[in-house]
């Protein structure tokens, strides 16, 4: 039989603040509700850990708590308790979500839906991190994930993806390279080979004199195959030279990125971009976190932005 931890608490009433972050603690953990105040989890290191630092926490305020450790009596009780941890309803909403996205093919943004496959996947790993008693239920989420990750790598590889700058340039699975420090102008190129380019690419962040890789595609430096001109940065270069200028939503960041990075005609949304970015700078301890932080807000301004084909506003 299984060994088991079930915690009698005494939450503090008297303090709503307190009360609740045991709670949080409790569902973090994915503990199951046997009773009002009598919690249960499988009895694993982590989880004893986990709950002895709860019960100390409620020993310093006005509560309190006991974690007992116990067996079941018989395989029906085994049984009976791990229904209580039973993720299948969870998957299969997660299921019928993923399976969904297919009603977008051809008429929706493939990056958006891209947008949306990602945070179902992170949904799987929260709901598989606590999924103590795998069922059917979990393989068949993954297998629905896959599936539709294979779905939307082709959408984003051939139906989407732009003519190349070059005769017989190619330009999937290359290496990118610019150089330091990162802005908003390098910041939003890395972020439209990303979206735009080649999820899979490799990106390069230069010391002020070091030379390129051998083969690698440069962006936003003097002598690389996407430099800043005169008149416009290097996003609006590329946004020119890979063909994706048209679409509206991406010319709209480009005019943000170009008054941060050029100055010029004044455009509402870039204080607020500046913020932002100054924030995820201050937070990030090199260039490829400082992107992943300034992917965030360059991907809600691309949806704040775009419009399906045939909508209207």
């Amino acid at each position: 039989m299984g060994s088991w931890l079930v915690t009698v608490a005494q939450l503090p009433l008297e303090d709503p603040d307190a009360c609740m972050r045991v709670l949080r603690t409790l569902e973090s953990l994915g503990a199951a509700v046997m009773r009002e105040g009598v919690y249960v989890l499988p009895d694993t290191p982590t989880n004893r850990q986990a709950l002895q630092a709860l019960s100390e926490y409620l020993g310093k305020s006005s509560g309190g708590a006991q974690v007992l450790q116990v067996s079941a009596a018989s395989a029906a009780q085994q049984r009976s308790l791990e229904r209580l941890f039973d993720r299948t309803a969870r998957y299969e909403e997660l299921i019928k979500t993923v399976k969904s996205l297919r009603v977008g093919f051809g008429h929706s943004d493939p990056n958006a839906i891209a947008r949306v496959l990602q945070k179902q996947r992170r949904e799987y790993e929260a709901i598989a991190a606590l999924d103590f008693f795998p069922t059917e239920a979990r393989k068949r989420a993954e297998q629905a994930l896959a599936k539709a990750d294979g779905e939307v790598k082709e959408l984003l590889f051939t139906s989407s993806q732009p003519a190349a700058f070059g005769a017989g340039e190619r330009l999937l699975r290359r290496t990118w390279a610019t150089r330091k420090p990162a802005w908003a102008d390098r910041l939003a190129c890395a972020w439209l080979i990303r979206r735009f380019v080649d999820p899979e690419a490799t990106l390069t962040w230069l010391e002020k004199n070091e030379p390129a890789p051998a083969g690698a595609l440069g962006f936003a430096y003097d002598g690389a195959h996407f430099p800043a001109s005169a008149s416009r940065v290097a996003y609006e270069e590329m946004l020119a030279k890979l063909n994706l200028g048209g679409n509206p939503a991406l010319a709209k960041i480009a005019s943000i990125v170009h008054f941060l990075e050029m100055g010029g005609l004044a455009v509402p949304e870039a204080a607020g971009v500046q913020t932002l970015l100054q924030g995820a700078l201050r937070r990030s301890t090199g260039p490829e976190e400082l992107l992943r932080e300034a992917e965030k807000t360059y991907d809600l301004l691309y949806e704040a932005y775009y419009e399906p084909p045939g909508a209207k506003r």
